[in-house]
């Protein structure tokens, strides 16, 4: 099992994600990689211009960027020399991310006794023809695995006291500061940018990527498992953050493992 870092991320231990999954599953080697786009053989240029095709244009068009601008190619550049860059406010095709970094991959490595799961920053999400919108997502679990660190605060949904509280401040024309207050004043009841937590947090989705590979089944149906597949942030917390790890049936899978 191979995990690449986000070297943005810093309140995210990714030599204890490793530990954690030596615990659970000693009988496989775990190794850490640098991100993917560090060893690519493509020029900057190129690669840049791939990323750009895969930023979403609209939330609710499934249009593809296939003529990407020069100033979204030059952003992208800017993001494979300069990793600390924020991204903030850009959306990808999760798919066609995935794509990419597919073919970034050694090719020795892309038979089934490999599992790669690469973390970005990068926020993605997928088309949903039902909804006629493109959803933010924590994971995309294809090949490549892809786990987003921007996805975790901007995929599943904060309490519903944060968003009615919102549109009361907005219905009374507060609007500097909002997001702020509103933060502060649900603190602990959703995953943040920066959050301590994020690491325990980040444990479940690397098991949910390990019964993908092994079971082509991510999640579990109960809300104490860690591989629930929680669309709220309470119940992502409640999931992660305590116990029981796993439900009866995965403790078993996985001592059977």
């Amino acid at each position: 099992m191979h995990i690449y870092r986000e070297p943005s991320v810093t309140n995210l231990d990714f030599d204890e994600l490793a530990s954690y999954l030596e615990e659970k599953i000693p009988f496989v080697e775990i190794t850490t990689r640098r991100p993917p786009e560090a060893n690519h053989e493509l020029g900057t240029e190129r690669l840049a211009e791939k990323f750009a095709r895969t930023k979403v244009k609209s939330v609710e068009s499934p249009e593809k960027n296939s003529n990407p601008l020069y100033g979204e190619i030059k952003y992208e550049e800017g993001l494979i020399e300069n990793p600390s860059k924020d991204v903030s406010g850009v959306m990808y095709d999760g798919h066609l991310l995935s794509r990419i970094y597919h073919r970034l991959l050694p090719e020795e490595e892309t038979d089934a006794s490999h599992l790669h799961i690469i973390f970005t920053k990068r926020l993605f999400g997928t088309w949903e023809e039902k909804g006629g919108r493109y959803h933010a997502r924590v994971t995309l679990y294809s090949y490549p695995t892809l786990i987003s660190t921007s996805g975790i605060v901007e995929g599943p949904a904060k309490p519903k006291e944060f968003y009615r509280e919102k549109r009361r401040l907005a219905s009374l024309g507060e609007t500097g500061g909002t997001i702020e207050r509103l933060k502060e004043k649900f603190k602990g009841r959703f995953i943040d940018y920066d959050d301590e937590r994020l690491t325990e947090v980040m444990k479940g989705y690397v098991m949910q990527a390990l019964f993908y590979h092994l079971r082509s089944n991510p999640f579990c149906e109960k809300e104490c498992c860690r591989l629930y597949n929680a669309h709220w942030q309470e119940e992502v917390i409640r999931a992660q953050l305590e116990p029981p790890e796993f439900c009866e049936k995965h403790s078993n899978i996985l001592e059977e493992l």
